[in-house]
């Protein structure tokens, strides 16, 4: 007997900008690395543009014109200014904790695909104490970034549930493209990174404005499919 025959379902969250409200410090230290490097600095649009890839990926979409140094050069100088700038963890946006205590209990497994790296993603989950919440995770620095289906692809393999019982929460393009690349069904959330009407043209199941909604549309994914 696998996991799919065992749990209702798998459930893949993106981490930056729908479990945790990163989004602006992310901006503002990526806007500070680039100056701390002399190069022009992005504005926050364009930051919050490529928050959900990896970050070697995220680098050459704002500075498409580094060599393969320069570009790794950034990537370090962010990851500083990152841990440097930071006074305390950022924190989960309002309904995650209880939401994802509620969905575990009642039978799900729970698991993260992100951009962070392997190391970011731990410091976080551990200065949050949510590890205990989920059963895998996939980085980027680990695997291919969004929006290929590589990362989410490797979890159903891991946890070995079909995309069919298995949906993806993200609050970027990035995250239901890889989705969707996957053969998964997405929800998006849109208080995070891009904007609701870019989420819509991706044809989510479902676009929600606060976290505890997303049982709502798990409820009723589910109860069609099982």
């Amino acid at each position: 007997m696998n996991d799919a025959d065992k749990h209702i379902g798998l459930l893949v969250f993106d981490w930056d900008g729908t479990l945790v409200d990163s989004v602006a410090y992310i901006a503002q230290s990526m806007r500070t690395a680039a100056g701390e490097q002399d190069l022009p600095i992005p504005t926050v649009d364009a930051v919050r543009e490529i928050v959900g890839l990896g970050l070697t990926e995220a680098v050459q979409r704002l500075f498409p014109q580094l060599s393969e140094a320069a570009n790794k050069a950034l990537s370090v100088r962010y990851s500083t200014v990152f841990k440097r700038d930071k006074d305390e963890p950022c924190q989960l946006f309002d309904g995650v904790r209880s939401s994802l205590e509620e969905l575990r209990d009642v039978g799900f497994q729970l698991a993260v695909a992100t951009g962070k790296s392997r190391k970011g993603l731990r410091r976080a989950m551990q200065e949050l104490q949510m590890g205990d919440l989920f059963v895998a995770s996939r980085c980027a620095d680990e695997t291919r970034s969004k929006p290929d289906p590589l990362m989410l692809l490797e979890l159903l393999e891991e946890l070995a549930f079909a995309p069919s019982h298995t949906l993806m929460v993200g609050d970027t393009l990035h995250d239901l493209n890889m989705a969707t690349n996957a053969g998964v069904t997405s929800i998006a959330v849109d208080y995070g990174a891009h904007p609701r009407v870019r989420l819509l043209a991706a044809a989510p199941l479902a676009c929600v404005s606060r976290f505890s909604d997303i049982k709502i549309h798990i409820n009723k994914y589910f109860k069609k499919i099982i």
